[in-house]
This record gives structure tokens, sequence and C-alpha cells, in this order.
């Protein structure tokens, strides 16, 4: 939507001033701008801890040169045009603020050229009774916004800054915090013309990459995966167990619908989940992401937006809780680094352990020297295939973040307990395959992307406009034209935190072949939504969905020999 000023009726509507304390408020507010631009990569260059200069250089959309002197007038704004959406803001900024405030105190160089325009345009402005003027300027497609002598022309507001380095640290913090909201964003922060943080993207498949680098491998080394889901609202994310949580509060992130928050009723929600196991001397330690519809939640209650009011409050608290309890319940100790990938050797060893207690061996594996399983020749083997599912198989445990330990009293073999592995991402993964199958009938419903998806690959957009929206449509995608590119809107939420771009190469190819899409797709859609870890609780889920649905099939069940599994079980 293009930049203009909001009516005085709307701009009164909303949380008033837009307070620039100290160089991380400009950071804050200008990385905010670059994200709802889709800028997925941000240069930040800081000297003198900011009170020298702040620049920040983004690739996103631009601002074409008629609106660069309206971007820095008060309450102009691209992101909200009626009341209707400042009660379900989806963009990180909305207030039309940020850009004037800081322009009233410092020297503001505004440098954009959006791809379809041939020239960039620079506008430029010092203090808060100067107008902006403008200039042609050299610039790749993107924004820079360029600040200079912070509090140049306010000199007490200066003398209360403080040193240098703390001033970068506040900076530093902040990056941190932004780095973990946005896995799929490159960021790099020089301090001083030496690069100090870089932040490489990685796709949400990878998310724990960027924790480790962000927050280091401690945390990812403890942490342990929870995710649950209940009438439209969802909480995911990395927990740590009590006796493993911090001395010191400094690794507490929590994201509500992608905006970071210190919420006070959210932090009291996930100090009452660790009850009385937290001593007095160590803090709650978590990486969590709550998602729900953007109605539900008024991000216009403070200033800085670090506080959001619920319109169910207490459900929301209650769900956080709960989720995070059961999480910290039925942890494991199984190290976050291993939710990603296999772990056969320490599996085996697991197995291995439990051997002794069962009379008959695990199916898929054979007795060796010294009580050790060995690889069998059938890597993929159903422990029910041959006899009925009975009453007395239960879920004793969860292995390697991923697999039930099934133990079970076969009766035609004489009363012998036997052990089995239940691979759960397999079973979830063609549970689910068939579930959205069934309702792609009816039509799979989308949901909005917060920043829009720009398509830049020419060959994929002809592809695109060769296929009916109406498909498309059928598979929750929205897809609209802006300017010479497309943009994908909406998405189906198995497509929402994989690469969309690459996602959607995918399902084209399918359409161009096929009139309604066969099962291996709905596969390959269900794996990009598979759980990385499974509680007690979800184990025993699945096991049951096994039993009821997928206990004929030996294609989708157990694997005890994970190295030489199919890629597609992976």
């Amino acid at each position: 939507m293009p930049i203009q000023l909001l009516p005085i009726s709307l701009a009164n509507q909303i949380a008033a001033g837009e307070v620039i304390e100290r160089p991380a408020s400009v950071v804050k507010e200008l990385i905010e701008n670059s994200l709802d631009a889709g800028a997925d990569q941000l240069i930040i260059d800081i000297e003198k801890g900011g009170r020298r200069r702040i620049r920040i250089r983004d690739n996103g959309a631009g601002i074409v040169k008629d609106e660069l002197a309206l971007a820095l007038a008060r309450h102009a704004t691209s992101k909200i045009r009626s009341l209707a959406d400042l009660e379900a803001i989806q963009s990180l900024g909305f207030r039309g603020e940020a850009l004037a405030s800081i322009s009233s105190v410092a020297r503001l160089t505004l440098t954009s050229k959006p791809a379809a325009q041939a020239q960039a345009w620079r506008a430029w402005v010092e203090g808060r009774d100067m107008s902006a003027e403008l200039a042609p300027a050299s610039h790749p497609d993107g924004t820079t916004v360029d600040v200079e002598d912070l509090f140049f022309n306010t000199p007490a507001r200066r003398k209360f800054l403080r040193t240098d380095k703390t001033e970068f640290t506040h900076i530093d913090d902040l990056l941190k915090r932004i780095a973990l909201s946005r896995y799929d964003v490159r960021i790099v922060l020089n301090h001083n013309q030496k690069t100090v943080r870089n932040y490489p993207a990685v796709t949400h498949a990878d998310a724990l990459q960027r924790i480790a680098k962000v927050i280091g491998s401690s945390f990812t080394a403890h942490a342990s995966f929870i995710e649950a889901e209940h009438l439209g609202v969802r909480l995911w994310g990395w927990v740590v167990a009590a006796e493993q949580c911090r001395h010191q509060g400094d690794a507490q992130y929590f994201y509500v619908n992608g905006r970071m928050m210190r919420d006070r009723m959210l932090n009291h929600a996930i100090r009452q989940a660790y009850g009385d196991s937290l001593n007095d001397d160590r803090s709650a330690t978590f990486v969590l992401y709550l998602e729900l519809p953007p109605q539900d939640v008024d991000v216009n209650v403070h200033p800085a937006k670090h506080e959001v009011r619920f319109h169910h409050a207490r459900q929301i608290h209650d769900f956080v809780l709960q989720t995070v309890r059961e999480g910290l319940r039925t942890q494991h100790n199984v190290s976050a680094a291993h939710h990603y990938q296999a772990a056969p050797e320490s599996l085996r060893q697991q197995v291995a352990e439990l051997q002794p207690r069962s009379n008959s061996p695990l199916p898929g594996l054979q007795p060796a020297k010294h009580g050790v399983p060995t690889e069998s020749s059938h890597p993929i083997s159903p422990p029910m295939a041959t006899r009925e599912a009975t009453d007395e198989a239960r879920v004793i445990t969860v292995l390697a973040g991923r697999f039930a330990l099934i133990k079970e009293q076969a009766h035609e073999v004489g009363g012998v307990e036997s052990l089995a592995l239940l691979n759960l991402q397999a079973v979830e993964q063609q549970a689910n395959a068939v579930k959205w199958q069934q309702q792609f009938q009816v039509g799979l419903a989308g949901q909005p992307l917060l920043i829009p998806v720009k398509l830049t690959n020419p060959e994929l957009v002809e592809r695109i406009e060769k296929i009916e929206s109406s498909r498309l449509a059928q598979l929750g995608i929205l897809l609209a034209q802006e300017g010479r590119y497309w943009q994908v809107k909406q998405v189906p939420s198995a497509l929402r935190h994989s690469d969309v771009s690459k996602s959607l190469e995918t399902v084209i190819e399918m359409l161009e072949q096929n009139v309604e899409p066969p099962l291996e797709f709905w596969q390959w859609f269900a794996r990009l939504q598979l759980n990385q870890f499974y509680s007690q609780v979800q184990a025993e889920h699945w096991w049951q969905v096994w039993q009821q649905q997928l206990s004929s099939s030996r294609a989708y069940t157990l694997a005890v020999d994970l190295p030489e599994l199919p890629e597609s079980l992976r």
C-alpha cells in the first residue's frame, strides 16, 4: 500500500508518543520498518555506540520518490488505513511516527529505490523544523536510513546517554531478540567499522543453528522442543529443565505473532509452569513463540510495543502455563541438538539397556554378543503386522525424541513380552497426509503471511500465470500481483514456516503434472509440519493412530536401523 497521512480520527486512536530514548530505540524502529518492507538482509552500521551514527541498509520493497518526503511526516504510514486495520495489526510497525520522531532529534538521510523505479532518490532533514529535501542518488533495490549526531539539538537528552559500550550493548541485545524472531533474515552488525555479529539466514528446520549462534550452545544442549495448538492458538519453541536453567534471566525470549514481548502475564504463566522446581538462584530459560489470530490481540497498548492485551487473557495464560508445564514434565534429557537429527548410536545403547528386561528381541534387531543389538537386514519392521494389537501394548518412553518404545504382551506366543520401536514422525506424516488429502476436497484454509513473500524468479512467475487461481486457492494459497512482481499473501499452515518460494515451486510442479494432488504430494506436504520432538502424551496419541489406521501398512511404521531409513521417512 502507498504511504499516506492517517485521518485525525484514526491517529487519535493510536497509543501516542513514539519515544526515542536511546540509540537502541532508533535501531528497533528502523529494523521493524525494514522487516515490514519484506527485507531478508539487514546490515547495521553503528559508530560510537550509536550517538555518532546509525545506518541500516536493507533489500526490502523500497519507497517511491513521491512518498519519500511523506514518509518523514508524523502519522504517515502504508500499514493501516482504518480502525479495522488497527484492531488486527499484522505488521511490526503501524503508527507512522518513527521516522518523524527520529528526524526531529538527529540528522537523517533516507535513500531508497523500489525495484520498479529506475533511479534511487534521497531525502534528508536536520532537526524538527526542517522540511525534507530530495536529490537523485545511487543505491541498489531497497532502503538505507542514515541517522547521524543523535540528540544534536537536544543536549539535555544527549547528556543522559551512557557510555558508548553500554549503549552498544543495548543495541546488541536488541539484535539478538530480532535475530530469534526471523530466522530467514540475514543480519550483520558492525561497530566502528568492525563486524561484531553475523547471523546467516537459516530455514525453520535449522532454527537451532540460529539459536545457538545467538544464545550459545549451552542453551541448545539442554533445551527441549515443545508444541501445542488449541482453538487456533499455537505455542511452540524450546524450554530448559529447571536444573539446567541459567542463574540470570538473560535467555528469556517470548514472541507473540513474531513480535518480541516482555509481557508480565506471559512471564507469570511460564514461572508458574516451573512451579517449585525452579530454585531462587535460577531463572526460567526459554525461547517461545505464540501465534494467534491478530484480531485476538491488541498491540496498540504501549508506545514501545513491548506489551500486548489479549482479548481472552485468562485462556491464553492457562494455555501457556499448561503447555510449558507439560513440556517440562515430559522431558527425557534429550538434547535439543538431537531433535533435528537421528542419533542411532545413542538410540541403540538405550535399547540395549532395556533389552534384557524382555524375553524376546526387538523386531528388526538380533541379539549380539554381550547383549548389544546388531543391525538386521530388515531396517523397517512392523511389530503388529503378524499379530493383532492388544490392550496390553503400551508406550514405555520416547527415545531420541521421536521413537516410541512399545511394550506388548503377545498372547499367541505364550504371553511373552516383546519390545518394538514406533517411528512417530512416519506415523504423523502418513496420518496427516491422508487428512490433508481429504480436506482438499472442500478446500484448504489459508493463513495470511505476516510479510508477503515476493517472487523474483521470472520462470516461476511465468509458470504460475498458467495455473488457474482457483486451483491454488483450493490449496489455501493466495497470490497478488504488485507491479512487475507477484507476492504470496497467504499459504496453508503446513507451508507457513517453510521456504515459501521453494515450496511453491514444488506445488506448481505438482499442479502442472496432475489434475488432483497424488498421495505422494500430501506426504511431502505433511512432512513440512512434522514435530521434531514428541512428549509422552503425543507418543501415546500417535500410537493409537497407528493401531487404528496404519497397523496394516509396513511402509510407515517401525524403524530400528536408523542410518538406512528411506529419505522420505527421515
